[in-house]
């Protein structure tokens, strides 16, 4: 009998080869609120006349200020493969691993001619997604673009008649309780909020609901739409969840290696699993990298990777509408 041999999407990738001659680092800012301003650094790897970038999007802002001015020394010059220099980056913490190695995959692609999607054999598709927004901005949005969906985030200060708007439009597609976070991402668990958002958005993912003694009566009978973001940064992750999911929340840059990465999406692929991609607030290509792997693995889903303009205090004009098209093109960025 022939054993049938399947090979792993990061087979396709692993033995790429990789010539680095050096590196450097862009600092990136924006204000994206009154009084915070969002800091980011631009990782590029050069080789061949070609270059590779990646994105560190940590959010910690001095740590990003430590790394443009004293993390550009690392002895990362000479011949690798894509796996070899994954290896490298393992004591990195996960958003600057992240950063390196979608440089590194950048750069060999680019290196070889070849797009992500010719390298996974993969073909890019029009890419649905949604916006995540304040809430008080989000009839200005629809006076804009009246067919753009949403991803919010439910507070207690939600009043009866914005629930009752909101579920009117029929424009959420997942509400998230941000139940994993606590500090200033996250509020307690409030099982009263909890039956109220499920109740009014009844077809609406439950995203990272806290389980609490008082919150899972109001979940029990919704195991089906609830998903998960934050505690997911690799598939044994997955596998301590309290059920198997039908869906989860992909951020690429939580997975820190390309490797992990790429074996989450076959085992969810191979458990039936959907999956939806999400953003970290990149101001650089990490964003379109994003939208480049939610094309290619999870087109039709609610993606929380709209394009960058959508990532402002204010609504604006003038912007992509989905289902946003990506050209193919050399190298792992759209």
């Amino acid at each position: 009998m022939t054993r049938l041999v399947v090979v792993s999407t990061y087979d396709s990738l692993r033995t790429l080869p990789l010539h680095v001659d050096g590196y450097y680092l862009e600092p990136l800012e924006r204000e994206v609120a009154r009084g915070f301003t969002l800091r980011r650094t631009v990782i590029v790897l050069h080789g061949r006349g070609e270059e590779g970038r990646g994105e560190e999007v940590d959010y910690d802002a001095d740590a990003q200020l430590r790394f443009q001015e004293h993390g550009g020394q690392l002895p990362l010059a000479g011949q690798h493969t894509v796996e070899s220099f994954s290896l490298l980056q393992s004591g990195q913490t996960e958003y600057r691993r992240w950063g390196f190695e979608s440089a590194a995959l950048d750069l060999a692609l680019r290196q070889a001619g070849l797009s992500l999607g010719e390298a996974v054999g993969r073909t890019l598709q029009p890419l649905n997604f949604v916006v995540s927004t304040r809430v008080t901005n989000v009839a200005r949005w629809r006076e804009l673009y009246p067919d753009l969906r949403f991803k919010l985030d439910p507070g207690a200060d939600w009043t009866d008649e914005l629930v009752a708007s909101l579920a009117a439009s029929g424009r959420v597609d997942t509400v998230d309780f941000k139940g994993i976070f606590r500090g200033e991402f996250g509020a307690p668990p409030d099982a009263a909020l909890y039956r109220r958002i499920v109740e009014a958005f009844p077809d609406a993912w439950i995203e990272d609901p806290a389980l609490t003694a008082e919150t899972s009566p109001v979940l029990a009978d919704q195991r089906k739409r609830i998903t998960w973001d934050a505690g997911i940064h690799e598939w044994t992750d997955v596998e301590a969840l309290p059920f198997e999911p039908r869906a989860l929340n992909c951020k690429p840059s939580r997975f820190g290696s390309v490797k992990r990465l790429f074996d989450f999406y076959d085992e969810c692929e191979a458990r039936g699993i959907a999956l939806y991609g999400g953003g970290q607030y990149e101001l650089g290509p990490g964003r379109t990298q994003i939208q480049l792997l939610a094309s290619l693995f999870h087109p039709d889903a609610p993606n929380d990777v709209a394009p960058d303009g959508f990532n402002v205090s204010e609504p604006v004009s003038g912007l992509p509408e989905a289902p946003l098209r990506i050209e193919p093109a050399a190298g792992f960025r759209a």
